[in-house]
């Protein structure tokens, strides 16, 4: 479940400098150990958001936190519309699959345990038993405010303890960061020894969110973006279906110079995401739609010739 913000706040670091951060005024600072010399280091609280981001090394504008609503464009989805939107983008099984197992790692020798949501400005689908659960302290961000989330913050540069989470979630996240690996890098600084860590990022997606929308990764690629990490378990999270489908969405999006009359075909054709299911593993993972990857923390990486071995599609 959600930890409270107050709760939150006392955990809260410096992106720049990893100092604990404390309140001043309206602001947080870090603690006071600053050089005299140069220009103090300050974060502000919107509608009571700490927004903790070094806009210095970030591609994310200042002036557009003047509040702490989304740069990009979020669509809600409630009555019919609600329903047209589960219908043309079910549920994945393969997820709940994963985030049960993620849940017996982490409550099979603890009571408790501190997961940490990247991007959790909305509960992505499958995520549903973190924010439920009373046995999981979630704490969760994003760069933008949410119900969902505890302060505003950018990935590369994540205002945590190093060794203080039991396990990080990354869901539809890594496409929308400049620098994958530096966002990784993060990931494995603030995950306790063998913590856990669970991405999906598209593979065969069109692009989405406009100008924040940056990279794709096979599934052997995405492995080798978690080198630091060893393998539980990886594959496709949608296969082929699903990525026909986007592309039936886009071409005709396209080819009408129309959003509605992509979202009209993908109606039509809804049920072909469901025949990701018939097609072998091998198959989806040379064509999918989304790969994921689950894996557990460790010093040593794995190399270049391991990446190559790893390799699960149909083209061994």
């Amino acid at each position: 479940m959600l930890l409270e913000k107050n709760e939150v706040k006392n955990i809260l670091c410096c992106p720049q400098t990893g100092d604990k951060l404390i309140k001043s005024g309206s602001k947080l600072v870090p603690e006071p150990n600053q050089d005299p010399n140069q220009e103090p280091i300050e974060y502000d609280i919107i509608d009571d958001y700490p927004v903790l981001i070094d806009f210095d090394r970030s591609v994310l504008e200042k002036e557009n936190f003047r509040n702490v609503s989304s740069v990009v464009a979020r669509h809600s989805y409630s009555g019919l519309s609600g329903v047209v939107k589960r219908l043309v983008s079910s549920p994945k099984n393969v997820t709940a699959e994963n985030v049960e197992h993620i849940m017996n790692l982490l409550l099979r020798t603890k009571t408790r345990a501190r997961v940490l949501i990247v991007g959790g400005g909305t509960i992505g689908q499958g995520m549903g038993p973190f924010y439920s659960d009373p046995r999981i302290e979630l704490v969760s961000f994003d760069i933008y405010g949410a119900e969902t989330v505890q302060f505003i913050a950018d990935a590369h540069s994540i205002p945590l303890p190093a060794n203080s989470f039991d396990a990080v979630i990354i869901q539809a996240v890594l496409e929308h960061v400049l620098e994958p690996n530096t966002v990784v890098s993060e990931i494995y600084r603030v995950l306790r020894s063998s913590g856990l860590v669970y991405s999906e990022t598209p593979f065969l997606q069109h692009v989405h969110e406009g100008a924040y929308d940056f990279s794709r990764f096979t599934e052997s690629g995405h492995r080798y973006l978690f080198k630091k990490f060893e393998m539980i378990k990886s594959g496709a999270s949608a296969g082929a279906g699903t990525q026909l489908l986007w592309s039936l969405d886009n071409f005709f999006r396209g080819l009408f110079r129309s959003r509605k009359a992509g979202k009209a075909i993908k109606l039509l054709f809804f049920w072909l995401q469901h025949l990701d299911k018939a097609i072998p593993e091998p198959y989806n993972i040379d064509a999918a739609s989304g790969v994921f990857f689950l894996g557990k923390k460790q010093m040593t990486p794995i190399d270049g010739k391991k990446i190559v071995a790893h390799y699960m599609g149909a083209q061994r």
